[in-house]
């Protein structure tokens, strides 16, 4: 699978044009669907789940153009059989996973299947926005903050720290921006894991195609390595 994980969606013409060498053809020619399932659990869900679809959001991201648009909820996939949304998906150019709930998004990618099946998705580009980049990697920087929205005692703080573990690297977003995290927090998160953790403002983004990782920016990023103690080494 080829992943384009950003922090604010396609934001900049240098991760629209990683997006479009990733796709191999035009926005235009490519079909693509949305997931928005990690947006729920905020005050806000319902409106911010129609932004993502529809294409109001702040950074292009659905609204790209697209030759066709659908709509992957994941909270409905455990109930309906896998031949009514699995062949789509595999047909898929591009799946779209918004942001929010990164706990939320890791327990519903699991529960629907998609987890599993991702690996097994080739041809697809997964585009990630914020959650829907985090959970791809190994660790959650927003357990805190996550556990705020979610009721007391529910199956989802079992996800704890944890995303999918797709890649080997962390990464965190939005990065200095007003309201999240500084340069300096993220460097002291980082220093507290064994890989290594990309630090993302709103206009970057990380591409990872086979075994390769690249970032892609018009704005600012820093690498954070491992630390002896974090890594298990001497």
């Amino acid at each position: 699978m080829k992943l384009l994980l950003t922090s604010s969606g396609i934001s900049n013409p240098s991760i629209e044009d990683a997006l479009v060498d990733l796709l191999g053809k035009p926005i235009a020619d490519s079909s693509a669907l949305v997931v928005p399932t990690a947006i729920y659990p905020f005050p806000d869900g319902p409106g911010g789940a129609w932004r993502a679809i529809s294409g109001q959001t702040e950074s292009p991201f659905s609204g790209l153009g697209w030759e066709s648009l659908g709509v992957l909820e994941l909270t409905a996939l455990p109930s309906i059989k896998e031949e009514s949304w699995v062949p789509k998906l595999r047909e898929t150019d591009a799946l779209l996973v918004w942001g929010g709930h990164v706990m939320y998004l890791c327990y519903w990618m699991r529960q629907s299947g998609l987890a599993e099946l991702l690996p097994s998705l080739s041809n697809t580009v997964y585009v990630g926005v914020s959650a829907g980049s985090i959970v791809m990697t190994p660790h959650n920087p927003d357990v805190e903050f996550n556990l705020q929205w979610i009721p007391t005692g529910s199956d989802l703080a079992r996800e704890g720290d944890r995303g999918l573990g797709l890649v080997d690297f962390a990464v965190t977003v939005h990065v200095d921006r007003e309201g999240f995290n500084t340069s300096a927090d993220v460097e002291k998160w980082a220093s507290g894991i064994p890989v290594p953790t990309y630090a993302l403002d709103d206009q970057t983004a990380v591409v990872v195609t086979g075994g390769s990782v690249e970032v892609v920016s018009e704005g600012n990023w820093r690498l954070f390595t491992p630390s002896p103690v974090a890594s298990g080494t001497d």
